[in-house]
């Protein structure tokens, strides 16, 4: 009975953290990936995931510092009331750069809609993206920028797909980490 009443204690004050959130940190400053998330992107190897691999083949590709770990919020991109795509930001500390992720949802891509997207850090103090990178006409899943050398500026990930026939483009930004 007391593991169980351990294990609730346990539970519910890391659920109220988790609400509460950690308090303010710089994009320079984050927990690190902790050695289950490592774990996770280590067993799913190449393959990209929704929370973000930076071992992916994409990642890879993109030249993302392995050590690569979400800072800031995730938001979403919603076409209507249809949530559509994740889009994160990330922080190498080995690197000391930022990365904008995008995760298009599958039940968006199983509709054949190709689509572009531009994704990149948004640099407040400069007004603009940096890392910028532009994908036209795909249908992918996976989107990582170029390293953003940003570590000691407020900035966020900021991302938007434009569907073909769609009235206007569609974005997001992450909350601001300075």
């Amino acid at each position: 009975m007391k593991r169980v009443y351990m294990t609730l204690v346990a539970t519910v004050a890391g659920a109220a953290l988790s609400l509460m959130g950690t308090g303010a940190a710089s994009a320079g400053t984050g927990p690190g990936a902790t050695a289950q998330r490592q774990a996770a992107n280590a067993a799913v190897g190449a393959a990209g995931t929704e929370a973000g691999n930076p071992l992916s083949a994409v990642a890879t590709a993109a030249e993302v510092c392995a050590d690569a770990t979400q800072i800031g919020t995730t938001e979403y991109i919603y076409r209507d009331t249809e949530t559509i795509a994740s889009v994160k930001q990330f922080y190498s500390p080995s690197c000391h750069e930022n990365y904008a992720y995008a995760w298009v949802w599958k039940s968006f891509l199983d509709q054949n809609v190709s689509f572009d997207l531009t994704l990149g850090v948004w640099a407040y103090e400069r007004g603009g993206l940096v890392g910028e990178r532009a994908v036209v006409n795909t249908h992918a899943q996976e989107f990582w920028s170029y390293a953003a050398d940003t570590a000691d500026e407020c900035t966020s990930a900021d991302a938007t797909i434009d569907i073909p026939d769609y009235p206007v483009p569609l974005s997001t930004r992450t909350s601001k980490r300075c």
